[in-house]
């Protein structure tokens, strides 16, 4: 198992989300390449970015969030995890109902406020 540089509980929470998405260590192809951006000397001359691809599904996932190599396969392996979870649950999948919340607080808002607007 790679060691991710996140806490203990970050780290167990990766994996139970990883074992209910059917997510196996087995199943998933990993390169690091040259990160590019802003980083300095430590970006150009590491290879760490990370590039996950899920063989069963072809999903394909690059992660270059953080300057270690070990936060970005963390980053990588969740976002493959998300990715997975609204493949298989749809619009129930934690992304999609978070997406959903925040519409319906951008409606809230604009109702609040066309309404404040029609009183001045």
């Amino acid at each position: 198992m790679p060691k991710f540089g996140v806490t203990a509980r970050k780290e167990a929470e990766l994996l139970a989300r990883m074992a209910a998405c059917d997510l196996r260590e087995s199943d998933i192809e990993e390169r690091f390449v040259s990160s590019q951006g802003p980083g300095g000397q430590h970006v150009n001359r590491s290879a760490t970015c990370v590039q996950l691809r899920h063989a069963p599904t072809g999903l394909e996932v690059r992660a270059q969030e953080a300057r270690s190599q070990a936060l970005n396969r963390f980053y990588a392996r969740r976002r493959l995890c998300e990715l997975l979870e609204a493949r298989l649950l749809g619009e129930a999948s934690p992304e999609a109902v978070r997406r959903e919340k925040i519409r319906r607080q951008k409606a809230r808002r604009r109702r609040r406020h066309k309404a404040g607007g029609e009183e001045a």
